[in-house]
């Protein structure tokens, strides 16, 4: 199929997980991609194979954290591939699973760093890009903890709240330069930063089994489940959708 044909993209923590199932899903979809990682293996990996297959995919390193990384491979991804029409803000971490009370500022600005401020960047330098090419689409995944909480990690709740109203921010900014701007709101995803969340557990398999049991379908997504969301949103498709929140949470916001 080719819904996203001529368009370009960039996807932040493009080498696993959520994100890379986003990039094979677009690419698939006709879409020239840029993956930014740190991951530089598996991100560099990811792109070889996508390559040999015959699709327009590059691998940029990129700590989001750092502004003068963000900017440095957004521009090559334009320069590379003539252009930028849609950013998807994927990357993130979870943090330390501590009360409040015993965070120091390091853990939580580490977080914030990665999950805000990288959003903030990789929107800030993305934009000029969009208004040359005269539309765009910026995806910012947030989370189900966006929405609602839950009695642990703090740092990671806050930072998705954050993203969510960043999202609606940017949606009415940049309305007349016909950017849209939406959020992804995922539920328990089987990735590796879930797997490792519940690694910290003293029963990882009950852990597992009690997280999927909190989604009324009665499972954990899949990285596909969202990245369909994701090429949605790329897409023509999505061309009166702005400043709203796609839940993909098997039920777990219905409650």
């Amino acid at each position: 199929m080719a819904r996203l044909k001529g368009k370009v993209a960039v996807v932040t923590g493009g080498a696993l997980g959520i994100g890379k199932a986003a990039v094979e899903r677009m690419l698939e979809e006709g879409a020239a991609v840029g993956i930014l990682d740190v991951l530089d293996k598996d991100g560099e990996a990811v792109a070889k194979a996508l390559t040999d297959k015959g699709y327009q995919v590059g691998y940029w390193h990129c700590d989001v954290s750092d502004e003068s990384q963000v900017k440095a491979a957004i521009d090559g991804v334009a320069e590379r591939f003539g252009k930028l029409d849609v950013l998807v803000n994927n990357a993130g971490i979870a943090g330390p699973n501590k009360p409040t009370h015993e965070l120091t500022e390091e853990e939580w600005d580490k977080v914030q760093a990665v999950n805000v401020k990288g959003v903030f960047f990789c929107t800030k330098h993305a934009i000029p890009h969009m208004k040359k090419a005269g539309s765009g689409s910026l995806i910012n995944l947030s989370s189900i903890y966006g929405l609602v909480s839950a009695p642990d990690i703090p740092p990671y709740h806050a930072s998705k709240g954050a993203v969510r109203l960043m999202t609606k921010t940017d949606a009415l900014l940049y309305a007349p330069d016909r950017i849209r701007a939406n959020s992804i709101h995922p539920g328990f995803i089987w990735t590796p930063l879930v797997e490792h969340h519940l690694q910290s557990s003293d029963d990882p398999e009950a852990a597992r089994q009690a997280t999927a049991s909190l989604h009324p379908l009665g499972h954990m997504g899949e990285p596909d489940d969202i990245a369909w969301g994701v090429v949605y949103l790329a897409s023509e498709e999505s061309k009166f959708v702005t400043g709203s929140e796609l839940v993909i949470d098997g039920g777990y916001t219905a409650r």
